[in-house]
This record gives C-alpha cells, sequence and structure tokens, in this order.
C-alpha cells in the first residue's frame, strides 16, 4: 500500500514538472483555465512564462531541469527518512 502511494505521489509530480515545462502538449481543459484559474493554461509552459521579459528567460530549460531535479531528490529523502528500512 505504502508503495502504490509514493508511486502516485512520484507520477503527481512527475505530472506537474511535466505541465511546468514547455515540453506540455495536452490540453485537457478550457482556455480559461483550470478549475477557473487563468495562471493554469491548458497549454503548460508555466516557467517559460513566469521568465518572459527577464534576464533568466534563455536559461528556461537549464532552471527547469534544475528544478526538476531538486524536486524529485527532495521527493527521494523524504522517502528515506519516512520509510528507512530497519536495519
Amino acid at each position: 500500500m505504502k508503495r502504490a502511494l509514493w508511486l502516485i505521489i512520484a507520477a503527481v509530480t512527475a505530472a506537474a514538472l511535466f505541465y511546468v515545462s514547455r515540453f506540455w502538449y495536452l490540453r485537457l481543459w478550457p482556455r480559461d483555465g483550470l478549475f477557473g484559474v487563468d495562471a493554469l493554461r491548458p497549454q503548460g509552459g508555466l516557467l517559460g512564462q513566469w521568465l518572459r521579459g527577464t534576464d533568466l528567460a534563455p536559461f528556461e530549460l537549464l532552471i527547469w531541469a534544475v528544478g526538476a531535479f531538486l524536486i524529485l531528490t527532495g521527493l527521494q529523502k523524504l522517502y528515506d527518512l519516512l520509510y528507512r528500512p530497519p536495519e
């Protein structure tokens, strides 16, 4: 049961990271945003939108990769902390 829960958490996290990236191509909800929130556009690419007009815009992919690595590493550390195997 714990394994299934953590697999679901990992899948939701991966979907969220994919949505924030420029690689999201699915249009699963209407143009007015998910649950009516304008910031959650159906075409994704939120990081590019957030960085548009700043000096960091050319580094969008690098920022996304480092952020994804840090988030997934944090989830792994949390898993290890909560479910450390008995010694």
